[in-house]
């Protein structure tokens, strides 16, 4: 393989997408779809629905619904108006204390069509063992079901709300309370003079204590963010998944466009299929190297203006790199692939899906991944080849940190994948780029790529 001549194709993909009006656009479009949901959550949360919740309540006890509208009362009062600019926040809730009549099931009807008209947002039912410890029912259940719990000694939670339910997550605590001051009440505790027997702890989130390896003096431990513990990690691992996507996505596309428009039989004059592909997959690792440092030197730049600079571990650079060039390099290598089988457009717009499959399948494990960044699922899936770039950083930028070898040994992995995936691409690249009429079925494409 002549190196000048792949050269001299990646420079001329590279300067044409460089040069476009479309990869202009994109550097701006694509962090605004990748964190416009950020950005509309932070909007709509500052902007919450303030209309007042009517919430019904069934008491069979016949005492906890006081101590539980108390409790619930005086948590909205706590959190009903910001303390800095003292401007309403949260709705307030109004509850309606209703008595059990006999026929149980007419009654919850009847509050059902309430919660239909939006006259309640829901309603509850205390069950009169409420009071009581409560015992599971002694049934054999279907596989990956809940344990039942017998009605009686329950509060059931009725609601039509679709979903993130954020009002039964609000009654959780208010609830608990009600039922545990009714408790004290009946074991005759006087609530009124230990008014601090159901004040909450709060709970403090501190980072590890450390040494200080040149004075060795202890250091304190420090207030930790939650940014720290979620944003940073999910904000590099998207940035890596953005940069890589958009950046391999487009080759499917040029690949096929070329081939349609014989344009792929001109250059196969000058220069070899592997060269050919070669060349391509280089300029996409450049637009993508290019792409990558505004991002890269945005971020360190916007973190040390918001002055959260220690937040972001900037020792994971370099690894993003290595991530990026392997990924990438794998992905536009399949793409030209999977684009040299297309006969048209189209076709490739139906392969689109499975060509992003190694980033898509990691973006739905993040929220995962953090939860134990280090458990089994987390350890095993980010040293899977295909995955390993965004998962093996997305652990990496978290503060728990992992284990030194792992790091090395996912790069070890997705590089040997990289490397024969280029290899078994450029098999299939050079069998399928000169073939016109139906695409080639997957077991084609397997025997090309093994027998050349």
């Amino acid at each position: 393989m002549r190196m000048h001549k792949v050269l001299t194709i990646g420079k001329r993909d590279y300067i044409a997408t460089v040069r476009t009006k479309a990869f202009l656009f994109g550097l701006v479009v694509a962090p605004v779809i990748f964190g416009g949901g950020s950005i509309a959550m932070s909007f709509f949360k500052s902007k919450p629905d303030l209309n007042d919740r009517h919430i019904a309540i069934i008491d069979r006890t016949g005492v906890v619904a006081d101590a539980l509208v108390n409790a619930a009362k005086a948590k909205n009062e706590r959190e009903l108006f910001d303390k800095k600019t003292h401007q309403q926040i949260v709705p307030r809730y109004v509850f309606e204390v209703i008595a059990p009549d006999g026929d149980s099931k007419d009654q919850l009807l009847a509050l059902s069509g309430r919660v239909r008209r939006k006259e309640v947002a829901a309603f509850l039912d205390i069950g009169k063992d409420a009071l009581l410890p409560q015992k599971p029912v002694e049934e054999e259940q279907p596989f990956g079901s809940a344990t039942k719990t017998d009605p009686a000694t329950r509060v059931s939670y009725y609601t039509n709300a679709g979903g993130i339910d954020e009002l039964r997550g609000w009654l959780t605590g208010p609830i608990n309370d009600g039922v545990r001051l009714a408790r004290l009440a009946r074991l005759g505790v006087d609530i009124k003079s230990n008014t601090g027997l159901m004040a909450t702890v709060p709970v403090e989130g501190l980072s590890l204590v450390e040494r200080d390896e040149k004075t060795g003096e202890i250091r304190e431990a420090r207030k930790r963010s939650e940014l720290e513990g979620f944003f940073v990690p999910f904000a590099v691992a998207m940035i890596l998944a953005m940069i890589v996507m958009v950046g391999s996505a487009p080759m499917l596309q040029n690949v096929t466009q070329d081939k349609s428009q014989r344009v792929v039989e001109t250059l196969l004059g000058a220069a070899t299929p592997l060269e050919l592909m070669s060349g391509k997959v280089l300029g996409a690792v450049g637009v993508s190297v290019t792409s990558s440092l505004l991002y890269v030197v945005a971020g360190v730049l916007a973190v040390n203006a918001l002055g959260i600079a220690g937040l972001l571990p900037l020792s994971i650079i370099p690894w993003f790199y290595a991530y990026l060039l392997a990924d990438v390099v794998m992905l536009c290598a399949y793409a030209a692939a999977l684009g040299a089988c297309c006969s048209t457009p189209q076709d490739a717009q139906n392969l689109a899906i499975v060509l992003l499959m190694p980033c898509l399948i990691p973006m739905f494990m993040l929220v995962t991944v953090l939860r134990q960044p280090n458990g089994a699922m987390a350890t095993v899936m980010s040293l899977v080849p295909p995955f390993t770039p965004i998962l093996m950083l997305l652990r990496q930028a978290n503060t728990e940190g992992v284990p030194a070898w792992q790091p090395w040994v996912g790069l070890a992995g997705v590089s040997l994948f990289a490397a024969a995936t280029v290899w078994a691409a450029s098999r299939i690249f050079r069998v399928a780029i000169l073939m016109q009429g139906k695409p080639p079925k997957l077991t084609e494409m397997a025997r090309w790529a093994w027998r050349g």
